[in-house]
């Protein structure tokens, strides 16, 4: 027989965590898909030295080697050719996180009158540039390959460049920036393009006649975003956005979304305004929605969204979301079938797979956690335990990691409720928003949702309009 020697191709590498030992990296998009002990063996003799032919391997092993060839994971070679440095196994002594959601600078170039942080008071502060290298570092020891920025507002740093620089020389992919669109321009376009990046720009859109303006602080900042998004999707750069619903832009939902869409943004998430501290002191209550009439307002607008031809993807909080161009829905609120058992999965997915770094460096599960002073006090900051040990043993690490069977436990409202399983625990950062700010708490929007029937409402509505996929 002759022998036979096969090499994994370059965009692949070989990654393993903590309790997930197998794992297959694709690069530059640096997604990574876990396989099982076989298929990861099989991969691992893919070096260009081994003997594939050889009897001491499983013939259940050697007959994954022609499927990695078709699947275009791997190529049949001569003896002798090698791996680069960044294909070979790599083990990281850390539990697996998938993006770090990292908020560089607590300080901001608008006023927006809800900002989580008080980011014109710069209350959070930022870290100093040292600290934010140290902390790229430990972001690439940790095997955490794909970051969204975000801030305050990121732009303003006058350091920007070079963490796109040492993010690029450590082939950290930049998924997401987000940003006011204030200082979106041609020469940061071309500066992230150098560097092999083009992430997505989210920046929000609270709405047409000059809602935007008054929620963000600023003249003509409307103006601004819409010429941002045009400048991006000139630059092939994809965009997305998102909008603070309450009383005074309500009305201009529909037009707001089209508006959108005109502008080639690809999706919108909207959510009604956050009641933060600096909300509530300039604002006041009457400003926000109540969760009834925003669920009456989404349940009023689904229709139109079909009707003017999906203009973009749309997420509706948990209550719906619709994909550009596209006549189905889905409903977030419903996460698993009423038959299904998910005791053992995770409170929050999102949160499992995406760490939250705050301003100061606090790990938080979620960005909306930044409002709460006193629940993150409870989390480490990764400048005292570092990166590793925050995904390993710490308070942040429990949480993340806590299951559904707790939160029933815990909560016997949760655990005794007849939707309990197709709620899925639902959203923990809107369980804190109760009476109470308890993190273990009923999410009174998925409560509203089940209980009062708006699973049906929703169908009824899209009868013969949409497929609920």
């Amino acid at each position: 027989m002759s022998r036979q020697y096969y090499l994994l191709n370059e965009p692949f590498c070989l990654r393993g965590y903590e309790m997930l030992p197998y794992g297959l990296l694709h690069r530059p998009d640096n997604s990574i898909g876990f396989v099982d002990k076989d298929t990861f063996w099989a991969l691992s003799l893919c070096d260009g030295k081994t003997d594939c032919s050889l009897p001491i391997f499983p013939e259940k092993v050697r007959s994954i080697l022609p499927e990695l060839v078709k699947k275009g994971i791997a190529r049949v070679c001569e003896y002798g050719a090698a791996l680069t440095a960044d294909q070979q196994y790599r083990k990281y002594e850390n539990r697996y996180i998938r993006t770090a959601h990292w908020s560089i600078t607590g300080k901001c170039n608008y006023r927006c009158r809800h900002c989580y942080m008080s980011a014109p008071e710069a209350k959070l502060g930022e870290l100093s540039h040292e600290t934010i290298m140290d902390l790229i570092r430990q972001i690439d020891e940790c095997g955490i390959t794909q970051v969204s920025l975000t801030g305050g507002e990121p732009l303003v740093r006058s350091d920007f460049e070079d963490i796109v620089r040492e993010l690029s020389r450590r082939k950290i992919r930049i998924t997401q920036i987000y940003s006011n669109g204030f200082l979106v321009n041609e020469k940061l376009l071309d500066m992230l393009e150098g560097y092999g990046q083009k992430p997505e720009f989210n920046m929000s859109y609270d709405g047409d006649e000059g809602m935007h303006d008054w929620l963000r602080g600023i003249d003509r900042a409307g103006e601004i975003v819409l010429k941002a998004f045009d400048l991006c999707a000139q630059r092939g750069f994809p965009t997305g956005s998102e909008l603070c619903l309450h009383q005074r832009n309500k009305h201009l939902l529909r037009q707001s979304i089209n508006t959108l869409g005109a502008h080639s943004v690809s999706s919108c998430k909207v959510n009604p305004v956050s009641e933060t501290e600096l909300w509530l002191r300039t604002t006041g209550e009457h400003a926000s929605i109540e969760i009834e009439e925003l669920f009456e307002i989404y349940l009023d607008y689904v229709p139109h969204f079909f009707e003017d031809g999906m203009p973009l993807s749309l997420m509706l909080g948990g209550f719906f979301w619709g994909g550009k161009g596209r006549r189905e829905y889905r409903i977030p609120f419903e996460k698993y079938p009423a038959d299904v058992d998910c005791s053992r999965m995770t409170l929050c997915g999102h949160a499992r797979n995406t760490l939250y770094l705050s301003p100061e460096g606090r790990m938080l599960p979620c960005l909306s956690l930044s409002s709460f002073d006193e629940i993150q006090k409870d989390f480490p900051l990764v400048t005292e335990i570092g990166l590793k040990m925050g995904l390993t043993d710490s308070s942040y690490m429990k949480l993340i990691d806590t299951r559904l069977e707790e939160l029933w436990e815990v909560n016997k409202t949760c655990g005794s409720c007849q939707y309990r399983t197709r709620c899925g625990g639902s959203c923990r950062a809107s369980a804190l928003c109760t009476p109470g700010n308890d993190l273990m708490g009923c999410d009174r929007a998925a409560c509203l949702y089940f209980g009062g029937h708006y699973d049906r409402k929703l169908r009824e509505k899209l009868s013969g309009i949409a497929e609920l996929s």
